[in-house]
């Protein structure tokens, strides 16, 4: 683990290089994860540095005060463009919160990546009133409705599933929360001609927290845009199928790059 300080906090992020020559790959976690979330893609490094963040009051981050919505979304953005500076990051993947925060990046930010994939996400991030009642109120239920049938995952392991619900524990229900209040008023839909960045746009097939039309909607919108859907998976579909979404990954970079 490695942090950076910026803004009078420090933001942790873990760096794999197993001698990639490519441009490095800054991930982004989502609504009460880590940088743990994307282990499985610590397998892209053998052609690109891997960099995963842990956003504030996430992991090993510190956290900021910062109230949930826009002023949160970007103090999350400083986290991950101080990250990026540190690691001549140049590809963005972000993945529901972090796919919003990367957009943030793309429309208002100055930092102009070579390329970013966009997984679970959506140009608004609505939340079911339902949830964030549960959030504030009954954080076991919240959790519990998150693991439902098709939400984070389709069909898991029960080691899979019990780990992600004890990531939600560990993050803890105070910063979950303002996560999901931060997605739940996040909306570019009238800002995504600005993106002029290659997108990869990558969802799960069964995912009911983001569904696949959300996705189509940022390829209708955004120019330069390729669309993957990723059999047998939902909301996280790096974990529950990592091989066909680092393939996926790998694919776009390489018409990207131009790579052989």
């Amino acid at each position: 683990m490695e942090v950076v300080t910026h803004h009078g906090r420090e933001t942790a992020y873990e760096v794999a290089n197993r001698g990639g020559n490519g441009a490095p790959i800054c991930f982004v976690h989502g609504s009460g994860g880590s940088r743990n979330i994307w282990r499985a893609q610590h397998r892209l490094a053998d052609q690109n540095p891997v960099v995963t963040v842990d956003l504030s009051g996430h992991g090993d981050s510190d956290d900021v005060d910062a109230r949930p919505g826009y002023t949160r979304l970007s103090a999350y953005a400083d986290d991950v463009l101080a990250v990026v500076e540190e690691t001549n990051s140049r590809v963005l993947v972000g993945n529901s919160l972090g796919g919003a925060i990367v957009m943030h990046i793309l429309i208002e930010r100055e930092f102009d990546p070579d390329a970013a994939v966009l997984t679970g996400t959506g140009a608004r991030l609505g939340v079911l009133e339902d949830l964030l009642d549960w959030l504030g109120n009954d954080f076991e239920r919240a959790v519990e409705f998150l693991h439902g049938p098709d939400r984070l995952f389709h069909d898991p392991e029960p080691e899979l599933r019990e780990e992600s619900m004890t990531q939600l524990h560990e993050t803890g229900q105070d910063v979950t929360r303002r996560d999901f209040l931060t997605c739940h008023e996040f909306d570019v839909r009238n800002d995504l001609s600005k993106i002029d960045t290659p997108v990869l746009a990558a969802y799960g097939e069964h995912d009911q927290l983001t569904p696949p039309r959300y996705h189509e909607y940022l390829t209708d919108e955004i120019d330069d845009t390729w669309l993957a859907e990723l059999e047998d998976a939902a909301h996280l579909a790096m974990l529950e199928q990592p091989t066909a979404f680092n393939a996926a990954v790998s694919e776009f970079l390489d018409i990207v790059f131009e790579r052989d």
